[in-house]
């Protein structure tokens, strides 16, 4: 649903959303985000990762033709793109868009794939964060899978807040725990990532993420070793903080179309 002028700013227009659906559902949550004229055009922005199938899962149910921005940073497990492509094809999902890093700037920043080792935070930036800000331009807000659980610097997510660009993020599984989650898959017999039987319990990029040992934190193998939890994405004070991202081109990067192994 298209945003209504006059806008308050997007902080107010957060405070209210969370005030308003503060003791709903995630389904009620996601629903409502849908049909609300203070939110504005939705997209779901999903990595088809360990948890992400039952975001996608309560999407289908409510409205499939929703767009999903997956961001296939070419640097994905194989395993990943096997299975977004079952995924999207079991939940009836029509408008799977595959978002991908411009080929000029890899080519001129990262032409042996090899970034990652010297500078995490700008390999996100190049080959995740920014492909994502131009594939949301079309957008107002999007929604996340992220969840409280998950992390110090997501303890506190609501179920709505903004983003740097003034944009809305929405998340639905923000209160979930994580018996939530793996109950949830049981019931309906959600098809798991094929990596999760190997020990991976979050998944990333195949060159930053590492299986993970009992009793590790599940997010554990995520870019090990290194000061870093998000993709390219940071918590300072509250507020998100975003390393800085490539010069952005006309046209660059972003595959706008339906996926045909998807649609």
């Amino acid at each position: 649903m298209p945003l209504e002028a006059p806008l308050t700013p997007v902080e107010e227009r957060v405070a209210a959303l969370n005030d308003r659906y503060r003791h709903h559902a995630a389904t009620a949550v996601l629903h409502h985000a849908l049909e609300d004229p203070l939110v504005g055009r939705l997209a779901l922005v999903s990595s088809f990762g360990a948890e992400s199938v039952v975001l996608l899962h309560l999407l289908s149910a409510v409205a499939p033709d929703t767009p999903v921005l997956f961001i296939d940073t070419r640097m994905l497990f194989a395993e990943t793109l096997f299975y977004q492509t079952r995924v999207a094809e079991t939940l009836g999902l029509t408008d799977v868009r595959r978002i991908r890093p411009d080929p000029a700037q890899v080519l001129a920043r990262d032409a042996e794939n090899l970034l990652y080792r010297s500078d995490p935070d700008g390999c996100c930036a190049l080959r995740k964060t920014a492909p994502l800000e131009r594939a949301l331009g079309d957008f107002d807000a999007w929604i996340t899978g992220r969840k409280r659980f998950q992390g110090t610097s997501r303890a506190t997510l609501d179920f709505f807040e903004a983003d740097e660009a003034g944009r809305i993020k929405v998340n639905p599984l923000a209160h979930w725990r994580r018996e939530d989650i793996a109950e949830y898959m049981v019931n309906n017999r959600l098809p798991r990532h094929p990596l999760v039987a190997r020990g991976y319990p979050s998944i990333g990029c195949a060159p930053c993420t590492t299986p993970v040992k009992p009793g590790e934190d599940p997010r554990a193998g995520r870019w090990r070793g290194r000061d870093k939890e998000e993709c390219g994405i940071h918590f300072a004070g509250g507020r998100v903080v975003r390393g800085p991202l490539p010069q952005a081109e006309e046209t660059a990067g972003t595959d706008g179309d339906k996926t045909e192994d998807a649609a």
